[in-house]
């Protein structure tokens, strides 16, 4: 058996091989891959995305029975890519897989070619950002300790206690070390944060904005709207229209 299936591999090979080369497909440099790597190891985003549209000059080879499937499974290839970078740039594997994780859904939904090849370049900005935003956090130990915390727990209740508790201080001595360093207090780092967040939800889902607000934990859409506004300038439905539509 296993012989039947080593030569069935070598048969699809050859095969594959030889519809590439009559079609003119090429597989990305590897020198490119491993140029894009390092630029989004070290948070390039304008390096990396330069690379990025070298790789895509060429046709991509097909990987699979339809150009709009091989088209998925090579942008999910990319999302492994990325992931694996900002993972040797300091990201926590967690959060990096969770944000593949989300991508890849994405990719899965859509169904044109257009915004799939832009949604490479959207996922490529967003793992460098992510990366950067990590990588940059000018506080104290206790702050960015905080920070990450309210990162990988975005979608839980959080508390200024349950916060103080992850390095064994007092609500009260965080609140003033945080509002201190940050420059604002830790519930409107919080707040910020959240509406940051929810705009992936807002663009690339259909989830309504009342179960947005219950996602995030805001008392009330009302209350969502009116932090999304104060921190965007736009309502979360205007946010929505003005971006994509359903």
């Amino acid at each position: 058996m296993s012989s039947s299936i080593n030569q069935s591999m070598v048969d699809q090979f050859n095969q594959i091989r030889l519809e590439n080369y009559r079609n003119q497909y090429l597989h990305p440099s590897y020198i490119l891959e491993r140029q894009l790597m390092e630029a989004m190891k070290n948070g390039h985003l304008t390096k990396a995305t330069n690379i990025l549209k070298s790789i895509n000059q060429n046709q991509k080879p097909k990987i699979a029975p339809t150009s709009l499937r091989s088209l998925k499974n090579s942008l999910i290839c990319s999302a492994t890519l990325f992931t694996r970078a900002i993972i040797y740039g300091g990201v926590d594997p967690e959060t990096a897989f969770n944000l593949s994780d989300a991508y890849i859904l994405e990719i899965e939904r859509k169904e044109d070619f257009h915004s799939l090849y832009q949604l490479e370049y959207d996922m490529l900005t967003h793992f460098i950002e992510l990366l950067n935003e990590q990588k940059t956090l000018p506080y104290g130990q206790i702050v960015n300790q905080s920070i990450q915390y309210i990162h990988d727990h975005i979608l839980e209740e959080l508390s200024l206690e349950v916060i103080a508790s992850q390095s064994y201080i007092s609500p009260s001595y965080l609140s003033h070390l945080f509002k201190k360093e940050v420059g604002e207090s830790i519930i409107q780092f919080i707040n910020r944060k959240r509406v940051e967040e929810s705009k992936y939800f807002l663009l690339y889902t259909s989830t309504s904005i009342s179960d947005i607000a219950i996602l995030f934990h805001f008392c009330n859409q009302s209350y969502f709207t009116s932090l999304f506004k104060k921190f965007t300038e736009l309502t979360p439905k205007e946010f929505r229209e003005q971006y994509i539509s359903f």
